[in-house]
């Protein structure tokens, strides 16, 4: 497992140079990133690769899980994964502050989080010497050049699971093609989505990759604690309601827009807005404002009385809640070209799905999804508002398209397990090769 250090093609070599000269200003960088809320000061050490945690004995396995809903997709697998081999630690990186949140409140025993180093020579190499993985795993998209080559540099065994690659993507790589096929080369365990990431995967050098389906279908639902499921009964209090979940600059506009159409017909119309970041807050009050609607926002504990037109819902963890007791569900990420959101979770817990026309990070859910009548797309405040009015005065549609959503999602798990089938013997192999010395040649380029 892991053979020779991968050859870096020219271009990796400009790109590792250039990060190297350029790494005395990631300390600024990285300082006004978090003034608007998107790094974390107490911590920021990690992301230049000065760990924040001392590393446990025994075998480690490092495992990057990118955002959010990278994070979420892999805490079942987690689980799994630590009941399989009892003496493992699991070392769990993201890159966002939102993420590391959650993580920190959902991640078992036995399962540390820290910041990903950014992706310069100098971080990536303190990251590696201090926590010296047994296996690294990277989940969906984070083809960092410097982590993937210097961790392969170590000959750390390396897995890419629930691998996806979009049509744009495949598009930039071509004009770095030899690099793409270095890196993606780099892995020796490659589980793609579905096989048109398999394919596309293929064509950029990752010759083994096989199709096992999507984690984010078989992710766990969101927890929802009574005290939260009472509490969002009481604010919403018999009003017609819905939710536009994970929302991105330039959603909010569309769905006030939509709130203030759809109020004409139904005057007490409630739209809850659950943005992606709740950093955004401010921001997204100050846009609401300016439209001259009336919010209440619930990180500031305001009460929702009955001329609220917009509850703003900017807080980490509950989406869980609204999904459950919501039944109308906008994913974001959609409206703009960000690429959708999971559809799977609200469908499960008894919602009819809309989405904008982006959803290239999930073409093959939302593909099932637009066959089996299970989702609507929707491209602007006008349509948007019908298909919520359509559904709010239909009760036989709005019915039929929440079963629609629970069936088709219930039709494609599967991926837990296939991913678990060929992941475990990987890691126990890497982990059983080793004498758990867990010494590490110098990675310094």
């Amino acid at each position: 497992m892991s053979g020779a250090p991968v050859r870096l093609t020219l271009g990796l070599r400009v790109y590792r140079g250039l990060t190297r000269v350029l790494s005395p200003l990631i300390p600024a960088y990285l300082r006004r990133r978090m003034k608007r809320g998107k790094e974390d000061l107490q911590r920021i050490g990690e992301r230049l690769g000065t760990p924040g945690l001392a590393r446990p004995d025994g075998p480690l396995v490092w495992l990057h899980a990118a955002s959010v809903g990278e994070s979420l997709s892999v805490l079942s697998l987690i689980d799994r994964i630590l009941a399989a081999q009892p003496g493992l630690t699991l070392l769990v990186t993201s890159g966002t502050v939102t993420s590391a949140r959650l993580l920190g409140e959902r991640l078992p025993e036995r399962a540390l989080h820290q910041f990903v180093p950014v992706d310069t020579p100098g971080a990536v190499t303190g990251f590696l010497a201090h926590w010296r993985p047994d296996a690294a795993v990277l989940v969906e998209s984070e083809l960092w050049p410097n982590l993937i080559t210097l961790t392969r540099a170590q000959g750390i065994p390396m897995a890419l699971i629930n691998a996806r690659m979009s049509a744009s993507s495949v598009r930039g790589w071509r004009w770095w093609t030899g690099a793409a096929r270095a890196i993606t080369g780099s892995f020796d365990l490659v589980l793609a989505q579905d096989e048109t990431a398999a394919t596309r995967l293929k064509l950029l050098g990752a010759t083994g990759a096989k199709t096992v389906g999507n984690l984010k279908v078989d992710a766990a639902p969101p927890p929802a604690s009574d005290e939260l499921l009472a509490e969002i009964t009481q604010l919403v209090a018999g009003r017609p309601s819905w939710v536009a979940a994970s929302t991105h600059p330039g959603e909010e506009r569309i769905i006030a827009e939509a709130h203030q159409l759809l109020k004409r017909a139904i005057p007490d119309l409630l739209t809850v807005i659950v943005p992606r970041h709740p950093e955004r807050g401010g921001e997204v009050m100050r846009l609401l404002a300016d439209m001259q609607l009336a919010t209440a926002q619930r990180s500031r504990k305001d009460s929702v009385i009955g001329t609220t037109d917009i509850y703003l819902a900017d807080t980490l963890g509950e989406l869980g809640g609204f999904f459950r007791l919501l039944t109308i569900v906008l994913m974001g990420g959609s409206l703009v070209r960000v690429g959708g959101h999971n559809p799977i979770e609200p469908a499960l817990l008894g919602a009819a799905i809309l989405t904008g026309p982006h959803v290239h990070n999930f073409e093959d859910i939302y593909r099932a999804f637009n066959a089996a009548n299970a989702s609507e797309t929707v491209t602007d405040p006008a349509s948007l508002a019908a298909a919520i009015g359509r559904l709010m005065a239909d009760g036989a549609l709005a019915g039929a398209r929440l079963t629609a959503a629970a069936e088709t999602a219930g039709s494609l798990t599967g991926a837990l397990e296939a991913t678990l089938d060929k992941l475990l013997p990987f890691l126990k192999a890497a982990t059983s090769s080793k004498n758990n010395g867990n010494e590490v040649a110098d990675a310094r380029p």
